[in-house]
């Protein structure tokens, strides 16, 4: 049976522009490519979901503005089911600006957009029906709330992409989950000044989660389960990075999907792992063949 998905998060308009090299200001610099697409940390990981083969339930909003349609029809080709997407009235959508040089490295500029109320009463629980996980980043923390209490009562999987932000947030949402994987900055602002094992050892035991994890690039990741006195290891697979735009963003919903497919967590890991480096490689989110592939060993 295919894997059900459920997405709470972020979704904004990314204008990416390409560069030979990113210069500190005062500068002006020419791209050599521009594109405009979808992008925020759930909609990456959303439709990573669908092009691994799962079905892909957002649950999110966005402004009433032409650019709010614009990622609702963004998400809608690409396969994803927005019809609890709301476009808030009164609201204008997100939007980065992402520089991405040469060597595939990125700086991002975020605009958080503007009159969204934090109210996540609306959201249609029953949307997380037949569900096999549920993944929310920290961006609206009132809807990962609601998203993760929901998903606890059905025992459903609940899973957090730990990225940076403010820490009372993280604070608030990280126990509420049950798998939690931090980026390297989010880690630092949940444990500031914390070897890595206590800080995930911290966040293992803020709630009754099943793992917690960090993200470190080309690094490999690091993740702790209960029971676990050592820090265990998922290497990276290597790729000649290109965009690391969406990164681990296509990682955690990589994750999500193996873990609603059943797959065992350092299974899930590994399998996150490849995805998230074909993403890198080209800024390109891979499907579930060329997943397979490298989990394999093919080129």
């Amino acid at each position: 049976m295919t894997a059900r998905v459920v997405f709470c998060g972020q979704a904004l308009l990314d204008h990416s522009f390409f560069l030979d090299e990113i210069d500190a200001p005062p500068s002006k610099m020419t791209a050599r490519r521009y594109t405009p697409g979808v992008g925020g940390m759930g909609a990456h990981a959303a439709i990573a979901a669908v092009r691994l083969g799962a079905q892909a339930v957002f649950l999110g909003r966005v402004g009433d503005d032409a650019n709010g349609e614009a990622v609702r029809d963004a998400l809608h080709a690409e396969g994803v089911d927005v019809t609890h997407l709301r476009r808030m009235p009164g609201a204008r959508t997100a939007l980065s600006a992402v520089m991405i040089d040469k060597r595939g490295e990125r700086a991002i500029v975020t605009w958080r957009g503007e009159g969204f109320s934090p109210d996540a009463e609306w959201l249609p629980l029953e949307a997380l029906d037949g569900a096999g996980a549920v993944l929310s980043d920290p961006r609206w923390p009132e809807g990962a709330a609601r998203i993760f209490a929901a998903a606890r009562a059905r025992g459903i999987a609940a899973v957090m992409d730990g990225e940076k932000s403010e820490a009372r947030l993280l604070m608030d949402v990280v126990p509420r989950a049950d798998h939690v994987i931090f980026a390297e900055r989010g880690l630092s602002v949940w444990a500031p000044a914390t070897q890595t094992l206590a800080a995930l050892r911290r966040a293992l035991e803020s709630g009754p989660l099943r793992l917690a994890a960090v993200t470190r690039g080309e690094r490999s990741t690091l993740w702790l389960t209960p029971g676990d006195t050592a820090l265990r290891e998922t290497p990276s697979f290597p790729v000649d990075a290109h965009n690391t735009t969406g990164a681990g963003d296509v990682f955690h919903g990589a994750y999500a999907v193996a873990v609603a497919e059943g797959q065992p967590i350092a299974d899930a890991l590994r399998f996150a792992a490849a995805a998230g480096a074909l993403r890198a490689r080209d800024g390109e989110t891979p499907n579930r063949a060329m997943v397979d592939a490298m989990l394999a060993g093919s080129p």
